[in-house]
């Protein structure tokens, strides 16, 4: 597949391809600003006057909302007494937060491979600076578990593992970015634009909101790339990225409200992962599902709009993403969460 020469890459034992004497020169000049601009949204996770982790819930209430567990409204609610529903909330917090946590050591891990293997000393830059600020997110996610959970994090989900340990792998350049930059980062943004929304814990709140600022410049590189790299392919090579969007769509998007994966979280309350997907199943019967999937309409939107504008989304798939356009829009897109990013677009054609 067609790689532009700003995605160029070697392999990671090729030093001597790092150390041509022309390569220093041939520099790409498309992320100079977002280097440039990350002193911005700079912050420290163990610095209290960024975030003070110490900071209490107040007593009854839950870390998030009860209708925004998947749970709630199916007859797994009516099993449960108020002091459960409760402890069950902030356990469903725990698994998304554990989730995310999982997404964003992955992106430090698939980052770190990236400035191994890219050429382009801009795009090398960029991608070390992407790295620390994945540590910086491991690094406040790991605390916030502390703070909230004792430390407990629950086991990566199948998918989740499945697709990071494909992107680790693959020595397809353009898979790892669609998949790492696009996917992984949108999905891992619109979560966090939700949750600082709907959060009731405002230490949550402001993690979220703290690390959007650094997500959105990550989302833009597989933005830059898409620019970059979807017009020039032929049909076959194009169609190929649509279809390997769609399948990883489909699965990550599925892992956020399929009981299966949520086997040890049920177990703590005497729930059969089976018996749950039966009660999920008829209240999805009841009310078509929509009010199961505009839980994550916000996520899901994200990533849409931007494989759609990227081009990786065409009528051979429109229909596999539809349910979700179909649902009333949410009142943010990656614009809005840019920060002032709009003002960057000229660089991106250099």
């Amino acid at each position: 597949m067609r790689t532009d020469p700003t995605f160029q890459t070697a392999s990671a034992a090729d030093l001597d391809t790092m150390l041509d004497a022309n390569r220093y020169r041939n520099r790409s000049r498309c992320f100079e600003q977002l280097v440039a601009r990350s002193e911005e949204h700079f912050w420290n996770p163990a610095d209290p006057d960024y975030i003070n982790f110490r900071e209490a819930v107040p007593p009854g209430v839950p870390l998030l909302p009860f209708d925004f567990v998947v749970e709630s409204g199916t007859a797994v609610w009516d099993r449960l007494d108020d002091s459960q529903r409760l402890a069950f909330t902030n356990d469903s917090a725990r698994w998304i937060v554990s989730n995310l946590l999982h997404c964003e050591q992955g992106a430090l891990s698939l980052a770190a491979g990236l400035c191994q293997m890219l050429v382009d000393p801009g795009s090398q830059e960029y991608a070390a600076n992407q790295v620390r600020e994945e540590a910086r997110h491991v690094h406040a996610f790991t605390l916030y578990a502390e703070s909230r959970f004792d430390g407990q994090i629950f086991a990566v989900t199948e998918p989740v593992g499945d697709l990071l340990h494909h992107l680790i792998d693959t020595p397809q350049i353009n898979r790892k970015i669609l998949g790492t930059q696009m996917l992984v980062e949108g999905l891992a943004l619109g979560m966090f634009a939700t949750l600082q929304r709907v959060a009731l814990d405002p230490v949550l709140q402001r993690l979220c909101r703290l690390v959007v600022a650094d997500e959105v410049f990550h989302h833009h590189f597989g933005k830059v790339w898409a620019l970059k790299t979807i017009p020039s392919l032929t049909e076959q090579e194009r169609d190929a990225v649509e279809d390997w969007a769609e399948e990883w769509f489909q699965v990550f998007f599925s892992n956020l409200v399929c009981p299966d994966q949520k086997e040890a979280l049920y177990a703590r309350y005497g729930l059969e992962c089976n018996w749950v997907r039966g009660a999920i199943e008829e209240a999805v019967g009841a009310t078509g599902g929509e009010s199961l999937m505009r839980r994550y309409a916000g996520p899901a939107r994200l990533v849409i709009n931007t494989l759609t504008d990227a081009g990786i989304i065409t009528d051979r798939t429109r229909s596999t993403y539809s349910p979700w356009v179909g649902l009333a829009p949410v009142s943010w897109t990656v614009s809005t969460l840019s920060l002032g990013y709009s003002g960057l677009g000229s660089s991106f054609q250099n």
